[in-house]
């Protein structure tokens, strides 16, 4: 049976020194300095919109993408569109979503850069792993002018400037590039009016309070994944999205590459018949760190202590020097506080998010599996704006690891590995391959296949169903994807992109219902209309938490 890291720490005199149990859960009590002042410095209210705002539609309820892009292709003020004339619907959405995400500066009509006045300006918050990636991604795009690098790291900050300026060397010879400004708090770079959208690629306590500010501030938004921190933030995100008209991108980037987009059209379209079983990997927490990738937090986090944990975990590194030239103040934000500590900040090793581990910044699972894989599962199963009605724990004994069923039936498996679709379940013959950590394996009533990213093909049984798929090659590639520019349709047409905010919101939900069931030690029910747990005050309460003051959403 599955254990929680509840099952571990049973009291309060269990916890660690500064920690109690709230409702069912171990939360930090946060120490104030010796000071007796709070570890913030002056934190400026966050600059709000002269934009009229819209009343949001009534209720949580869901909205149909045609509903969304009529209320987005309303013009009614500067917040509502971006300055330039060049946003005027010139480009059709057909033929924008044709553009590559990565373009050279002079690959845009006969190789004609646009001007600076005809580009969408735009800034990167967060440049760490993720956001350099972006940041050369925005750059070497023709349509995109990038304005600034936000990061609380003067390093990285400076890094992002350097690399923006070495791209655009020869515009800024021209006299048409004027350089990348580096900014340490994010606010400032969304007060520049001549900033039409940002990229937000910054830990997961920080997804939610800065796209809500960039689009109080009438700016479009690319979040990286998980969109929120808890349910509750992403019903806020999802509520200024609409009465602010912004469009807003989940940073799915797997939704975009066109072999897992025909996987999932083709489960959608009925070509499995009806879809009975799905799988998609939850490693638990003791894998990760047991491996040797993670060896740097074993002397932290004892696999053998923490147990098979699924949901990340209430904890404190020692506290350690903050560098020169990094905010820790401002990088730890409206989370708990936490004192600095190197393993937080500093990939110790390619492919690990240090912070995920602590739930005072991160939502670990979610953040490795879920946000990968939720949203093309729930696509391809026709309920992207919906979510499970039922999560089942282990422990009821239906089913050997944690399971959601959808009110259609279908049931969503949360497995440890491959394996256990074969060993546990019966679900695909023994010697299937499988292979790769993110995506779905669906199985219905004409046979199986699979949505693989990050290392493994598709596959499917019967072989006949492949050729019913009509891939041009099983391969996964992973760069092949017009995300970018799928939001960059969505910008100058005033639609929604491939997953806006609600998507987002439906596809990080489903990693926090399985958190929440984690944390109660049992199963729960859910209405995905109302966005509640019927009757369940427990499991209600954990919605949500409380920001560190003075922040707020």
């Amino acid at each position: 049976m599955m254990k929680t890291d509840l099952q571990h720490r049973q009291t309060n005199d269990d916890l660690p020194k500064g920690h109690r149990f709230v409702g069912t859960r171990p939360k930090q009590v946060v120490e104030r300095p010796a000071s007796g002042k709070e570890p913030h410095g002056l934190r400026p209210e966050p600059r709000q919109s002269s934009a009229k705002p819209l009343a949001p539609p009534p209720g949580p309820g869901l909205v149909d993408r045609d509903a969304r892009s009529e209320v987005l292709g309303m013009p009614a003020s500067r917040a509502e569109m971006p300055r330039r004339t060049f946003l005027r619907r010139g480009l059709a959405a057909a033929g924008t979503l044709a553009i590559p995400t990565i373009l050279g500066r002079g690959v845009w009509a006969g190789d004609a850069v646009p001007p600076p006045s005809e580009r969408i300006g735009v800034g990167l918050i967060g440049r760490g792993a993720m956001g350099s990636g972006h940041l050369r991604r925005l750059a070497g795009d023709s349509s995109f002018q990038l304005l600034g690098v936000c990061d609380v790291d003067r390093v990285r900050r400076e890094a992002g400037k350097s690399t923006a300026d070495d791209i655009y060397a020869s515009e800024k010879a021209q006299g048409t590039y004027h350089g990348c400004v580096a900014y340490r708090d994010y606010r400032e770079l969304l007060a520049r009016d001549d900033l039409d959208a940002v990229v937000i690629a910054t830990p997961d306590h920080w997804h939610t309070y800065q796209a809500i500010d960039a689009m109080k501030a009438g700016k479009d938004v690319y979040c990286e994944k998980p969109i929120s921190m808890t349910i509750e933030e992403g019903q806020r995100t999802v509520e200024v999205a609409r009465r602010y008209r912004r469009v807003y991108q989940t940073g799915t980037q797997y939704r975009s590459i066109p072999a897992i987009r025909r996987v999932c059209q083709f489960v959608r379209e009925g070509g499995l018949g009806k879809v009975k079983s799905v799988f998609a990997l939850w490693q638990n927490l003791a894998g990760w760190i047991g491996s040797e990738r993670c060896r740097p937090y074993a002397a932290v986090l004892n696999p053998a202590v923490c147990g098979p944990s699924y949901v990340p975990l209430d904890f404190a590194l020692p506290a350690e020097p903050v560098p020169e030239g990094l905010d820790w103040d401002l990088w730890v934000g409206p989370a708990p506080w936490r004192p600095f500590n190197t393993l937080y900040h500093a990939n110790p090793s390619p492919g690990v998010v240090p912070w995920a581990f602590a739930d005072a910044f991160g939502v670990t699972s979610l953040t490795w599996h879920l946000a990968h894989s939720a949203d093309v599962i729930q696509y391809a199963l026709g309920l992207e704006r919906s979510g499970p009605v039922e999560v089942i724990h282990p422990s009821s004994g239906e089913f050997p690891t944690l399971t959601c069923r959808y009110s259609n039936g279908t049931l969503l498996h949360l497995i440890d590995h491959w394996g256990m679709a074969k060993d546990l379940y019966h679900a695909v013959p023994a010697d299937a391959r499988l292979a790769g950590n993110f995506g779905g394996l669906f199985v219905g009533e004409r046979g199986w296949v699979t949505s693989m990213s990050a290392g493994g093909p598709v596959e499917a049984g019967p072989d006949s169903l492949l050729e019913e798929i009509k891939l041009r090659t099983r391969e996964v590639n992973i760069g092949a994807n017009d995300h970018h520019a799928n939001w960059l349709a969505g910008i100058r047409t005033r639609q929604a992109p491939s997953t806006d905010e609600e998507i987002g919101h439906r596809s990080a939900s489903l990693g926090h219902l399985a958190n929440i069931a984690c944390w109660t030690g049992r199963s729960v029910k859910w209405d995905p209309v109302k966005e509640e747990f019927p009757g369940d005050d427990v499991a209600n309460r954990m919605r949500s938490r409380a920001p560190r003051a003075p922040w707020r959403m």
